[in-house]
């Protein structure tokens, strides 16, 4: 191949082009991959050595030529085009796309702005946890079901801290309270919001994947008059009103007594939906003293202390929030949902 001749070839084309779209096609003829210039630089590796010292510099000096004749091309078409497209003041203006919180996001802040008001900690802790963190120390029996693999998703990789088992996707945030109480010394309260993972069925009300927000506090005193009072003032900041809620007796192996709370609907003001299973309650959250086996594996003194603890269902928190009523709707990445709040 002559690259003299080439090189006239393309600066006659060139000069001749009177378009943007010519010019994209001059540059795919002379500068694509599959253009004879890049051809004959690619058969170059074939060339005995002699011939690859003298033909490789003048055709990459060749091609350096081109691309510059190319963007200066180029540069003139573009500052012909911004010129004919001066800005008109009278035109009507374009609204920006502005991004959105995403509902959870939502409460979850004004929920951390409530707890900071009321002296709490915000605590954050690793989604991959152990057997050790979220069922040992949570006073949990060596039987107990949510061992099984049918609620927790458990890692194949063996885990390397002392004692503690194999690791999983922590299944609830509880175990946070005692990494929290193995390093800080009571009094204290503190939050610890963020996601927890269980391998269940999906269906309104229970994804996979879903998000809580527990609260501890620990002290010499503590009533559960005072825990319900809490519970109340919190979900008042968040509705802006006064809720109906109810504790009821309930077991979980981290407190002692423990307690089942539920809060009215307020998608169906208490009539019965599918958010509530036509119960007209949404059960909201456990709570309760914690367990003293829970405050041992903290470091702490169950004779000493006692606390008072809070676990609240962010999704379904959200979906009474919003009047939502379908929990899987929050994780569809649906922007027609999502453009809504």
């Amino acid at each position: 191949m002559n690259l003299d001749n080439l090189k006239k070839q393309a600066e006659r084309e060139l000069d001749k082009i009177k378009d943007q779209n010519s010019l994209q096609s001059w540059k795919v003829k002379f500068l694509s991959r599959k253009s004879e210039l890049s051809l004959f630089l690619r058969s170059l590796a074939n060339r005995p050595l002699k011939q690859r010292k003298i033909l490789g510099p003048k055709a990459n000096q060749l091609k350096k030529e081109l691309e510059r004749q190319y963007l200066e091309k180029s540069l003139v078409f573009n500052q012909g085009l911004s010129s004919k497209l001066q800005f008109d003041l009278s035109l009507p203006g374009i609204k920006p796309e502005i991004g959105r919180l995403h509902p959870v996001t939502q409460v979850k802040n004004e929920l951390n702005d409530a707890f900071k008001f009321l002296g709490f900690e915000i605590y954050q802790g690793p989604e991959i946890s152990s057997e050790g963190y979220e069922f040992d120390y949570m006073n949990f029996p060596p039987d107990h079901p949510a061992r099984e693999s049918m609620d927790t998703y458990w890692l194949k990789q063996a885990i390397q801290e002392k004692g503690l088992k194999k690791l999983c996707l922590r299944p609830h945030l509880t175990g946070l309270s005692v990494r929290y109480m193995q390093t800080h010394r009571p009094p204290f309260r503190f939050v610890y919001p963020g996601r927890a993972f269980r391998n269940e069925a999906t269906d309104a009300g229970h994804e996979r994947c879903f998000y809580q927000y527990e609260a501890l506090i620990v002290n010499q005193d503590i009533s559960l008059a005072g825990g319900k009072i809490l519970v109340e003032t919190i979900l008042e900041r968040v509705f802006g009103k006064q809720v109906e809620i109810r504790m009821r007796p309930g077991f979980f192996p981290f407190v002692e007594p423990g307690f089942e709370i539920d809060m009215k609907c307020l998608n169906c003001k208490g009539k019965g939906c599918s958010v509530c299973k036509w119960d007209g309650w949404v059960e909201m959250m456990p709570g309760g003293l914690p367990h003293p086996n829970v405050l041992r594996a903290g470091k702490i003194d169950p004779d000493k202390w006692q606390g008072f603890y809070i676990n609240i269902g962010l999704d379904r928190l959200a979906m009474m929030r919003y009047g939502i009523n379908d929990i899987r709707l929050m994780h569809s990445a649906d922007l027609r949902f999502l453009n809504q709040f």
